[in-house]
């Protein structure tokens, strides 16, 4: 471990107590947003929306499975990926646990992916999940809640992604391999690499939450987040956040749960 201050426990509990003051403002302060996230104004959805499920092809309506509200975890799984991102991954180890809880609690959940159905599904066996996960295929869904981009808008940097416009790609992705790249040891390289596709292929697809409500018959969209709107969702970080060493990262150290130890 790296050299740190050190101290009597006195000094800790009063350091500790000037930190609690900031972490309990910090929980209002969440406690707050979660209101306003709450109060946006819902959206109408009129598009007839389909999914491959275990259960059939079904609509968005019936992703509710009778409940009055529908939360909707945007997996990073293309048709050309060979595996789920790494990163969605870590996110999804910890939705087995609570889908029942959220069910019980008047809330539907479902994962969604580009990828066929028995693609997903083989990998969910593989990682030895539970939780609802549904097949938008070749349908507008990820398109239309933008967590899914053409290769033309890639190249030309008419994406919008987390409600800002993005620069058009790098020329040297666009055809390149990871090994290819000249920054094949980057983060996004690496990850590319654990799904089995290239950087432009992997970076089309992205993630993101939505949430949904049912009501008198009618599916309305009510919040969605991105990118680092996710993070409070990634329940290892909240954990690492309380380490003593925090996140301490240098560069991309997760893989998906059953691929540590292979070098």
């Amino acid at each position: 471990m790296t050299a740190h201050v050190t101290g009597t426990r006195d000094e800790w509990l009063a350091a500790r107590l000037d930190l609690l003051q900031e972490e309990k403002e910090l929980t209002r302060r969440s406690d707050e947003l979660a209101l306003r996230r709450q109060t946006l104004p819902w959206v109408r959805i009129d598009k007839d929306y389909r999914f491959d499920t275990e259960e059939g092809n079904v609509s968005l309506k019936d992703l509710f499975k009778g409940r009055s509200q529908l939360l909707v975890y945007h997996f990073m799984f293309g048709p050309d990926y060979k595996a789920g991102c790494p990163s969605c991954s870590s996110i999804a180890d910890g939705f087995n646990g609570i889908v029942v809880h959220l069910e019980n609690h008047d809330v539907a959940f479902s994962a969604i992916s580009r990828a066929p159905l028995a693609k997903l599904q083989a990998f969910k066996q593989r990682m030895g999940w539970t939780f609802p996960w549904a097949s938008s295929n070749d349908g507008d869904f990820n398109r239309d809640f933008s967590v899914w981009f053409t290769e033309e808008e890639q190249r030309k940097g008419t994406i919008e992604y987390n409600f800002r416009r993005e620069p058009p790609a790098p020329e040297p992705l666009a055809g390149k391999t990871v090994q290819e790249w000249r920054g094949d040891e980057g983060p996004v390289a690496q990850i590319a690499a654990m799904t089995g596709t290239d950087v432009p292929t992997y970076t089309r697809d992205r993630p993101g939450v939505s949430a949904f409500a049912l009501d008198d018959g009618v599916v309305y969209h009510t919040y969605s987040s991105y990118a680092r709107g996710l993070d409070g969702l990634w329940g290892m970080y909240q954990w690492l956040d309380r380490a003593p060493l925090g996140r301490n990262e240098n560069g991309i150290w997760w893989r998906h749960r059953d691929a540590y130890g292979r070098g």
